[in-house]
């Protein structure tokens, strides 16, 4: 089956804080996720699916579990991988689709059976899980998911491994993601476990003006018509901002935080009734992201307020 072209990210009309959020998310690893709530037909989905074509290269060993060429001695055992390491490869950082209908075992992993009946012995098939280890994790409709896949999802996001012990299988891996999801608040709510492990929260609504309403219609048809011509016409901006994010990523973790910095968050969060401290500590990396994207050595009060909504 043909893949569905994806829509370029950079030709997404207006949304600007819904694109800023996810490019903040792929910056800096540390806000958790982005939540993206919103009435149906406003580029939330294609919003996500795009973003994967701007992610940066890493490399990675091949096989199933995706392991930086670090983590692999760590685990190689424990995970019954051969000693000798791989050749790594230079992969582009993937985005992973779950399903709302996903089962726990296409999850978490589960007992291959056939390598059971065939072999006679006892082999784990890693999941979903595994797959988006060091990559972005999507849910498209989160708030539809089964409670059970969410208690699974909180598990992992907060120990940044996964644990499948069952048919006396035990198996213990890394499952380190960004949780990007996507809902409709019409269609019910988020349990506030899982809203709680979103760093970034953005509303999306429909655009109201009449101009850029027709844009959005001129450029949805000229992609449906001619998909890889309409890619070619934005491949200039797609490489501009793909470098913009390679490049912050590099430097987000240098960006120094002043004390007026430090205080307008503190002040901000106090203001809005914020509870705990860990809204203060997202909006500190938030602000670190956006300096970085700006390629700034040091924050500023305007990056506080930008990332503040």
């Amino acid at each position: 089956m043909a893949q569905r072209p994806v829509y370029p990210f950079c030709a997404i009309v207006g949304q600007e804080e819904m694109k800023l959020a996810l490019i903040l998310a792929s910056i800096s690893p540390d806000l958790s996720g982005v939540l993206i709530r919103g009435e149906k037909g406003t580029a939330k989905s294609t919003a996500v699916r795009g973003l994967a074509a701007l992610l940066p290269e890493h490399q990675e060993v091949p096989g199933a579990y995706h392991l930086s060429p670090e983590e692999y001695p760590v685990h190689a055992a424990e995970l019954g991988l051969p000693e000798t390491m791989p050749e790594p490869r230079t992969v582009r950082v993937p985005v992973i689709e779950l399903p709302v209908g996903a089962t726990e075992d296409r999850v978490t992993g589960t007992l291959d059976m056939e390598t059971a009946l065939r072999e006679g012995r006892r082999r784990f098939e890693p999941g979903l899980l595994a797959a988006a280890h060091r990559a972005i994790l999507y849910v498209d409709e989160v708030n539809l998911l089964d409670d059970h896949v969410v208690d699974l999802l909180l598990d992992s996001a907060a120990m940044g491994v996964n644990t499948v012990e069952r048919e006396g299988v035990s198996v213990t891996h890394p499952a380190r993601f960004t949780l990007v999801g996507t809902m409709n608040p019409e269609e019910g709510e988020l349990r506030p476990q899982l809203l709680d492990r979103f760093g970034l929260c953005v509303e999306v609504h429909g655009e109201s003006d009449p101009d850029t309403r027709a844009e959005i219609i001129r450029r949805r048809l000229d992609h449906d018509a001619d998909p890889s011509g309409f890619a070619r016409r934005w491949q200039d901006d797609q490489e501009r901002q793909a470098a913009a994010i390679g490049r912050a990523q590099r430097i987000v973790d240098q960006i120094a935080l002043n004390r007026t910095v430090t205080e307008l968050i503190g002040s901000l969060c106090r203001h809005n009734h914020v509870a705990g401290h860990r809204a203060d500590i997202v909006m500190a990396e938030a602000t670190r992201a956006h300096a970085a994207l700006a390629g700034r050595g040091i924050a500023t009060e305007d990056d506080v307020l930008a990332v503040s909504e």
